[in-house]
């Protein structure tokens, strides 16, 4: 009974919680090195650094901030995708996103956007079960069949993403949209940090994507 409460006042000491707290900060400290330092050799930021691929996969994201102005995230992500198309270092687009609701279409928004800018209908497809970047990269590679194509998100995003895109076998290469400022992406930001030691989590765990289907063939059903 005494060895029991002695180790009941160690795990409630002052001591142990403190330990419990390095440990938590050196994962995430540890989780975000391991997904920078993996993945810094396969981003570009210039357009004509980057190798053509057959297809590029365009990460999701609102449309909108909260109340109701521009995401500019969206925007960046959007302009660069038409920008590898345009210079032709792309032949398709999967625009991969959530689709969680008949109101919230993460991937039709994006779609739309694009032919704005000029990219062919014909050569977008829609990925509506992006629920997480670990989905979107997984589901690239089991329902369009593609091994390797190239990332399309800002930085902080396409290190994650290539990170966990190699760790499952696939060759990803990351094309960095242009990043927002510091003061209005801060939230993202943070939000960034623990999403990495997720990816870490995920990994390790064996995490799969919620959603896999039927298989879609690029360019088949396109005339290609």
């Amino acid at each position: 009974m005494k060895k029991i409460k002695s180790i009941l006042r160690f795990l409630f000491s002052t001591r142990f919680l403190g330990l419990i707290v390095v440990v938590f900060i050196s994962f995430i400290v540890l989780s975000n090195l391991i997904i920078v330092l993996s993945s810094h050799r396969w981003l570009y930021d210039d357009i004509h650094s980057i190798s053509p691929s057959k297809t590029a996969v365009v990460l999701g994201t609102s449309r909108f901030i909260k109340g109701g102005g521009p995401n500019l995230y969206f925007h960046y992500r959007i302009s660069a995708a038409a920008e590898l198309y345009h210079a032709g270092k792309v032949q398709y687009l999967i625009v991969s996103g959530d689709n969680r609701t008949v109101q919230y279409n993460e991937p039709e928004q994006m779609r739309r956007e694009l032919l704005k800018y000029g990219v062919p209908d014909s050569i977008i497809y829609l990925d509506y079960a992006g629920l997480r970047t670990l989905d979107s990269m997984v589901r690239a590679r089991e329902i369009f069949g593609q091994e390797s194509f190239i990332v399309v998100s800002q930085k902080f995003h396409n290190q994650r993403a290539v990170f966990l895109a190699r760790a499952h076998g696939i060759e990803a290469r990351g094309f960095n949209a242009a990043d927002v400022e510091v003061r209005r992406g801060i939230r993202t930001q943070t939000r960034e940090i623990f999403a990495r030691v997720k990816a870490v989590m995920d990994l390790a765990t064996g995490k799969q994507p919620r959603h896999l289907g039927d298989e879609v063939i690029i360019g088949r059903d396109r005339g290609r």
